[in-house]
């Protein structure tokens, strides 16, 4: 009997690994389960500073503290339910959370320059969040995506490349502020860069010897190593203003009571209170971020997971983009922000994560940490630094002709950019620039549509420009002059 019912287990569990398989189309994507749930890890640790990042700049602005706490289980709880509807409805390893950027937008201008109250800045975000949904259902957003040409979308994918890339620099103190200069090198002294530096080139060796999951691995030796010695320095090197911050420090309690204050507590008084003009730019503002980050981010992280086809488009990028339009509402209704599809979703595709069942693993590691967010807070920024230098590097990729395998495990050429045409190279090189040094992705997509617009009218090339740029371009030159020329500032 013992031998049957373990044969029935075995059983069971075969047709539950076979079921995964057929679900999520593993062999057609030329992974595995353990490729998958590796990549998902991945992109949970890559992306987990966003539980302490966005409670930080939601509450900079806020009088008091008292909401942290809900923000802090808001985050993770809105990450955790979308990665799971992205995973499981589309198939496509594409992690999402509340955004950087809109974020800030949240505290510095909605609560602290216009005064609203928490709940009617979040009653902005739903609002901007349904007119981005309405924009999916009737296919104008694909169709602006189908209108971008194949050399401003590898633009936008090497940017964002750039932009991750940048941003791991700045986290791991190689790249800071100058004197004189924009920016400088960092001083090389002090055991957090140090942490960094030592995560970079244990990440790269990993990446050069093709060990499976090099960019984790990384992550938690420069933890260690942070760990270690901020201990044997008394536990001082990663203090805030004199503050222990728990960063690099074992916690002193592992698990917290998740708090759901935040909620369902929204309002739409922000329209009577800021008149409804003002109300319109402000909703106008955040839909244009939010609306071309995910634009750019799925162009990106699709090119490098092999999701583009040979004109470079999205098949069945429906899909994705509606549940990016509910993410922005689910984020406002759960007092989180804005969430969106996160450009660190390269990191799991960096490894190997082709499918859902890397979304799915992210999300259920976002679930798992609302309990558990004091270890998530272990985890200093110039450990996780190195994955972001890497996954920048290999996203510029796109540059080069390579293979790339698409569904089906059909093979294709593809990438690079004519830098010797100027309609095509000027557009693309203002692309790639600006969305790493003005830390916008819109605007660096901005730039370039009305570059690429402007170029091949004054070459009486106005045919071959898509109708739907030339909306796109006008709605941009709006965004760019509004505040020299109309005097507001949103």
């Amino acid at each position: 009997m013992a031998g049957q019912a373990t044969k029935q287990t075995g059983a069971g569990s075969g047709m539950t690994l076979e079921w995964v398989e057929r679900f999520f189309k593993l062999s057609e994507w030329r992974t595995d389960i353990g490729t998958e749930l590796l990549a998902g890890l991945t992109t949970f640790m890559v992306m987990a500073y966003i539980i302490f990042v966005n409670p930080t700049i939601l509450t900079t602005t806020q009088p008091d503290q008292h909401l942290r706490p809900g923000i802090t289980t808001a985050t993770c709880l809105v990450a955790g339910l979308l990665c799971l509807f992205m995973g499981l409805y589309t198939n496509r390893a594409l992690a999402l959370a509340p955004g950087l950027g809109l974020n800030a937008i949240v505290a510095f201008q909605l609560v602290g320059a216009q005064k609203l109250t928490y709940q009617e800045a979040m009653g902005v975000i739903v609002a901007q969040g349904i007119v981005i949904f309405i924009l999916v259902v009737t296919g104008l957003r694909k169709l602006v995506m189908d209108a971008i040409p194949v050399e401003l979308k590898r633009a936008i994918s090497v940017g964002i490349g750039f932009f991750i890339l940048f941003i791991g620099l700045v986290q791991a103190g190689i790249v800071v502020v100058g004197q004189g200069t924009p920016l400088t090198m960092g001083k090389l002294v002090g055991w957090p860069l140090a942490t960094a530096i030592i995560g970079l080139f244990v990440t790269a060796m990993l990446l050069a010897r093709n060990v499976r999951g090099a960019l984790l691995w990384g992550i938690i030796v420069a933890t260690i190593i942070a760990v270690i010695a901020n201990y044997a320095n008394g536990g001082t090197l990663w203090l805030v203003d004199g503050k222990d911050t728990g960063i690099a420090k074992l916690p002193s309690k592992w698990i917290a009571a998740p708090d759901f204050s935040t909620v369902g507590h929204i309002s739409f008084a922000f329209f009577s209170k800021l008149g409804v003009l003002t109300a319109v730019l402000v909703i106008l503002s955040l839909f244009l971020s939010d609306f071309f980050d995910m634009v750019g981010t799925l162009i990106g992280v699709g090119g490098m997971a092999g999701y583009l086809d040979e004109k470079g488009d999205f098949p069945d990028v429906q899909k994705p983009l509606l549940v990016d339009s509910l993410a922005a509402v689910a984020g406002g209704l759960a007092g989180s922000s804005s969430a969106t599809t996160y450009i660190e979703s390269a990191a799991g595709v960096g490894i190997g994560g082709r499918t859902g069942l890397t979304a799915i693993t992210t999300g259920v590691l976002f679930l798992l940490a609302m309990p558990f967010w004091p270890i998530i807070g272990v985890v200093p920024e110039q450990a996780t630094a190195p994955a972001l230098i890497l996954v920048g590097f290999l996203m510029s990729g796109v540059l080069a002709p390579r293979t790339v395998v698409g569904e089906g495990g059909v093979e294709r050429m593809a990438g690079g950019i004519d830098f010797n045409n100027l309609v095509m190279g000027l557009p693309a090189l203002a692309t790639i620039l600006l969305i790493p040094l003005t830390y916008s992705i819109t605007n660096g997509i901005g730039a370039g549509f009305l570059l690429y617009t402007f170029l091949r009218l004054v070459r009486g090339e106005w045919r071959r420009i898509h109708p739907a740029l030339y909306v796109v371009a006008l709605v941009f030159l709006i965004y760019f002059v509004r505040e020299p020329l109309l005097g507001i500032h949103v």
